[in-house]
């Protein structure tokens, strides 16, 4: 039986906002067949039955297909934020009074407030961990040693989670398994490009609503999620100058037919800078400094401080609220520059994120190899694992086949000619 609201912990906005919720969340499903195939079969088998599963995600639409699936799974599940401007109210209300899911997320939450949710979520003592940007997991392996004992592993789809959790590996306190989602190629081909890419841009119209066609926009970064980015950025008109450190990007990006220069040349140039590097400080105060009058930045990547905007604050006389998440800063030289999204997420702080026909493969992933971390209990080594190939390709399987595609298969002529390769016949 569900519990009452009275019943359960959390701390949303305002519960009265479930209705809006779940008329969104069931609008989100529309276009997201291959996780609802999913959340069908967790109902039936229960691969989660008591298991205690801790997700730090953007609360969306989408978000809360994945939550729902695992509950229906079996999973005691508890569902934090991961971006302090990516929670939408109505749908962390709704998870709460219509699915008795644990919620604790607040669009606007302040750093305390992210902390302590963090701190909650690991007083549930999580067997499995879904993250996105390693916060929780880093927080577990500097605070938590003792509960790493409960910990069956984690999973993250964030470039940024996984590189830290690279960096936890090289350092030797990844100490149990770790599902590398973000490089299935049923995630970071369709989300990271095709999803950041066009979410990234609702977002800055909506912040705004500016003409891009014949606007100069910088994208800073040339990985997929920057390929997204420049890809539809060029789509809407916009002339596009991508920076990269990769030489190897560099060069694609080239023959990709975009300009290609150092972020101190394209300064001077740019009316729009859009930051998916999942670095540090790639856009600084020399930078700001030779911007024009009125240049607008933005972030698109996990955490918000690729944007250096200590330094851009300490240059401003003055900081004004012009729109909804556009903030103007007006420097000292007479020129003002646009922040966007106080330089998070804007796909997020100013818009709803990627559209749900790219995260019902992505949660796809994230559900599959929550799966697979249960029942490989006890056998994977610690460290970074990635999705099987026969997992991705059966979620690309299920989303043509919900989309009305058909694919050739091989003839068994092929397949002995292909097999005679490996056999060496």
């Amino acid at each position: 039986m569900t519990a009452t609201v009275t019943q359960l912990k959390h701390e949303v906005k305002d519960l009265s906002l479930a209705p809006l919720g779940k008329q969104r969340i069931e609008w989100a499903g529309r276009e997201m067949p291959v996780l609802r195939q999913i959340q069908e079969r967790f109902a039936q088998e229960k691969p989660f039955e008591g298991i205690r599963l801790v997700a730090c995600c953007h609360v969306t639409t989408e978000t809360a297909h994945l939550a729902i699936a695992l509950k229906n799974g079996g999973a005691e599940a508890v569902l934090i934020a991961s971006n302090p401007l990516s929670t939408q109210d109505d749908v962390a209300a709704c998870l709460v009074v219509d699915y008795g899911i644990p919620v604790f997320a607040l669009k606007g939450e302040d750093a305390e407030t992210y902390t302590r949710h963090v701190e909650i979520a690991l007083d549930h003592r999580p067997n499995i961990i879904i993250d996105d940007g390693s916060d929780v997991v880093a927080s577990l392996v500097q605070h938590r040693k003792e509960q790493i004992a409960d910990l069956i592993g984690t999973t993250e789809e964030t470039t940024t989670g996984i590189v830290r959790l690279r960096a936890m590996f090289n350092d030797g306190v990844l100490s149990f398994p770790a599902m590398n989602v973000n490089d299935a190629d049923t995630k970071h081909f369709f989300d990271n490009r095709y999803g950041t890419g066009q979410s990234t841009l609702d977002g800055i119209i909506r912040a705004t609503n500016v003409l891009l066609a014949g606007k100069t926009i910088v994208v800073a970064g040339y990985g997929w999620c920057g390929k997204g980015v420049a890809l539809r950025a060029r789509g809407m008109g916009a002339n596009v100058i991508v920076t990269e450190i990769d030489p190897t990007k560099a060069i694609e990006a080239v023959m990709d037919g975009f300009r290609v220069m150092p972020m101190a040349e394209a300064a001077p140039q740019g009316d729009l800078f859009i930051t998916v590097t999942g670095n540090k400080h790639v856009i600084r105060g020399e930078h700001f400094d030779a911007m024009k009058d009125g240049a607008m930045v933005c972030n698109s990547g996990h955490f918000d401080i690729e944007i250096d905007l200590k330094s851009l604050g300490a240059k401003a006389t003055e900081v004004k609220e012009a729109r909804t998440f556009t903030q103007e800063y007006q420097l000292s030289n007479g020129k003002s520059v646009i922040v966007l999204g106080e330089g998070r997420l804007v796909n997020l702080a100013a818009a709803e994120g990627h559209p749900s026909a790219v995260m019902d493969m992505s949660f796809a992933n994230q559900a599959l190899a929550c799966e697979y971390l249960v029942k490989n209990k006890g056998n994977l080594e610690p460290g970074i694992h990635s999705i099987p190939v026969e997992v991705d390709k059966e979620i690309a399987r299920l989303k043509l086949q919900a989309m009305g595609v058909k694919i050739d298969s091989l003839t068994p002529e092929q397949t002995e000619y292909i097999n005679s390769w490996t056999s060496g016949t």
